[in-house]
């Protein structure tokens, strides 16, 4: 029987935009560090209320524009920022090619700051984003480059957050090269408390830098980071193991020899075998199944890269709005 109209459902009161959102005090995000411990936490928060109430902040980068420069091939990395800038109700250009090659970056910096509220940059050198963030007036966020990954991180942690809850003592395992990928991963992750286990070849590990800083974030935050050449010593009772891709793009003329040097790091069922119960996979995509991964674990229940492609969008929305709204 259908309610009466004295008794009928009320119409969901929309919730409204938002008056005021947390910031990042630095300027740019080239790099993990860039974000304090509070601003971390505080975009980890934004990126549930903007994955669960989209609606509610659709309009805020009304009449924002913003500078997309993709010196590599992309997928994942390009379209979530064009979604995420449209969906916030701002607009974006895009520039494919090397940047810097017809003139300096000082000068494309100084150009691109004239004409939008904030440049992304897919790069193949860190010191193409330094430059950009040093002359840039408006803010620069580092959407790759050989030596940080920081907005895939932070989409892994919210992955890690949403499957888990409190990431506090979870262990996290990579397996396979201490790239750019497995850098800002690791920074990230320690300073949650998560526990970190990263297994590399010979040769392979992290550069001794981020290793350094790495350990001072694993004693200040009480986590464990674990460095081994065995891969399972680090997949032992983890919660997530993760791996990516052996040869990155620039290193297609090492790929016979780090298809031999990595084989014995690839994540089969063995290998998630000795993992916790419910643990899950990830991947930063894209994959080169039967390579690093077997066909059989990333089309597994455990898999969760489609997830974490996902996520990408939420968390570069959230980046964006602690950084221009």
């Amino acid at each position: 029987m259908p309610p009466s109209a004295s008794t009928s459902l009320k119409p969901v009161k929309k919730m409204p935009a938002p008056k005021s959102l947390p910031r990042i005090g630095a300027s740019d995000l080239t790099r993990d560090l860039d974000l304090s411990q509070d601003e971390l936490l505080a975009l980890l928060d934004l990126t549930q209320q903007v994955k669960s109430s989209p609606s509610r902040f659709s309009k805020v980068l009304a009449n924002r524009y913003i500078s997309l420069l993709f010196e590599k091939p992309s997928l994942r990395t390009r379209l979530t920022f064009e979604l995420a800038i449209k969906q916030l109700g701002g607009d974006c250009v895009l520039s494919v090619g090397p940047i810097g090659d017809r003139e300096p970056l000082k000068d494309v910096a100084r150009n691109l700051d004239r004409f939008t509220n904030c440049i992304v940059a897919r790069t193949f050198s860190q010191s193409t984003i330094d430059q950009l963030a040093h002359w840039s007036s408006v803010p620069v966020i580092n959407a790759l480059s050989d030596r940080f990954h920081p907005c895939q991180a932070l989409a892994d942690v919210f992955t890690l957050q949403e499957r888990f809850g409190d990431v506090r003592g979870l262990k996290l395992a990579f397996l396979g090269d201490g790239n750019n990928v497995a850098n800002s991963l690791m920074l990230t992750a320690l300073r949650l408390g998560i526990n970190f286990a990263i297994a590399t070849p010979k040769g392979y590990e992290p550069d001794a830098e981020i290793i350094a800083q790495a350990e001072a974030l694993a004693a200040v935050g009480g986590a464990q980071l674990l460095i081994t050449n065995d891969p399972i010593a680090a997949a032992q009772d983890a919660q997530a193991i993760y791996t990516d891709v052996w040869a990155s793009m620039g290193q297609e003329q090492e790929q016979e020899k780090r298809r031999f040097d990595f084989a014995p790091y690839q994540v089969d069922n063995a290998i998630l075998a000795k993992a916790s119960a419910g643990a899950i996979f990830l991947h930063c995509l894209p994959a080169h199944r039967g390579e690093e991964v077997t066909d059989e674990v990333i089309e597994s229940a455990q898999s969760a890269v489609f997830d974490q492609a996902e996520n990408r969008l939420h968390v570069q929305k959230a980046l964006l709005l602690m950084l221009i709204s």
